[in-house]
């Protein structure tokens, strides 16, 4: 009888501890930079240290430089605070603008400095399905998961998706007056593969 009341009270005590670690993992991250791979591997637990390393990837997947892109509704957001777009635009059919205002008439093949202007060759909205604007990060982590709702990706094509693809990597180089994400595109496809190779567990 005392083992059966044990054996719950150990478990608990196991999932508290792999909690505890994995929060100091993230908070011994830089304020601007990501936490490696091996800062998770004192996690014992696999499901824990999964959530724990896509939980230091969400600093990049929340960031104005991804948020913006990933809105809620038709409309793009701009700048650190997030404003709606000015001058006002839509998505459009495409994710490109409207038929009279199409994202290439003010955004070009890459950032322009002087004017404050982004650009990038193929700048445009993520789709609809893909919006991540006032969710949480768990809910992040599972919609990032279904095919249905990240462009029609597995879980492995996520790794050169985030760590490779150019239209992704301008969040690590957004021209003047705007944050980079935190750390590096090749640090967050690292977190992005590891994640990946733990289970791809969901924080709650």
């Amino acid at each position: 009888m005392q083992l059966n009341l044990w054996i719950p009270a150990f478990v608990s005590i196991m999932a508290l501890t792999s909690t505890m670690l994995a929060a100091q993992a993230v908070s011994d991250s830089p304020p601007d930079g990501l936490a490696s791979v091996e800062s998770f591997s004192s996690i014992g637990d696999t499901a824990a240290r999964s959530a724990a390393i896509f939980t230091e990837l969400g600093k990049v997947l929340t960031h104005p430089r991804c948020l913006n892109c990933h809105p809620a509704g038709d409309r793009p957001r701009q700048g650190d605070t997030r404003r709606l777009h000015q001058p006002p635009v839509e998505r459009g059919a495409d994710g490109h603008g409207l038929p009279a205002l199409r994202c290439p008439i003010c955004h070009g093949q890459a950032n322009f400095d002087p004017a404050g202007l982004p650009g990038n060759p193929i700048w445009h909205l993520a789709p609809r399905e893909m919006a991540w604007e006032g969710k949480t990060l768990g809910e992040i982590c599972t919609q990032i998961k279904d095919p249905a709702r990240n462009g029609n990706r597995s879980v492995d094509a996520l790794i050169e998706h985030i760590g490779e693809d150019h239209l992704v990597g301008w969040a690590w180089a957004p021209g003047y007056g705007r944050r980079p994400a935190p750390g590096t595109q090749k640090e967050a496809g690292a977190l992005v593969e590891a994640w990946v190779k733990t289970g791809a567990v969901c924080p709650n």
